[in-house]
């Protein structure tokens, strides 16, 4: 009885373990192609009551000013990188091992993978799961596929996800006809968009856009991958 009782659960455990690992690779190749429909944090935020406004725009659509100044506050060498920056992710996990707070360390691609399957609370465990789904988007994936999607899902504002809704909710334009200013300053309230505005800018938010678009220009060929 016990050795049948543990037969099952070892096949139940085979099929879960399966299903883990196969059902986000499924997806990363769905999501190759086709625009992802909604995100664990957009759930949650609708859940809250924060609402959900979003409409997926081509890169091709998404002003070059939006893309060089993302990637130039975000993550310099994302055009670089294989999907990590392991002098800032060693950093962190030191950080977080001593006890203090375990800032940096994320690419734009783990934050991509993160935003499409995982939740927003920092954990270890977290983490653990992005290593695995970046090195597949990477692998599955071109730069461009994933700055596109990163820049349909992230999170701009209460209820405000994706560049086009940002653009629109901040200056009253298309995702495409944002000015450097405008994009520098939108790239500006990415690490923390429910407590920072980009329209009106306030001090703190004028002063990381100008460092940014500083950074923006200092890196040059740098961001050719998300260029024009």
């Amino acid at each position: 009885m016990i050795k049948r009782v543990l037969r099952v659960f070892r096949r139940l455990l085979f099929w879960t373990l399966g299903i883990a690992i196969v059902t986000p690779l499924v997806l990363i190749l769905i999501y190759r192609v086709v625009p992802p429909p909604i995100t664990p944090l957009m759930v949650i935020r609708v859940v809250e009551g924060r609402g959900l406004e979003r409409d997926w725009t081509p890169l091709a659509e998404i002003s070059p000013h939006l893309r060089r100044t993302v990637v130039a506050a975000e993550d310099n060498l994302f055009c670089e990188h294989s999907g990590f920056d392991w002098d800032s992710l060693e950093a962190a996990v030191r950080s977080y091992a001593a006890g203090k707070r375990a800032g940096g360390g994320s690419t734009l691609s783990m934050q991509t993978a993160k935003n499409l399957f995982l939740w927003p609370r920092r954990s270890v465990v977290r983490k653990a799961l992005e290593v695995p789904l970046t090195g597949a988007l990477e692998l599955l994936w071109p730069k461009q596929r994933i700055l596109e999607v990163y820049l349909n899902i992230a999170e701009w504002g209460p209820g405000i996800y994706g560049a086009e809704a940002a653009a629109r909710a901040n200056y009253g334009v298309g995702a495409k006809d944002l000015s450097l200013r405008q994009a520098s300053q939108l790239a500006a309230v990415l690490p923390s968009p429910l407590k920072w505005r980009a329209a009106p800018a306030g001090d703190y938010v004028a002063k990381r856009s100008a460092t940014i678009r500083k950074r923006t220009r200092q890196l040059g060929p740098l961001l050719d991958c998300v260029s024009d």
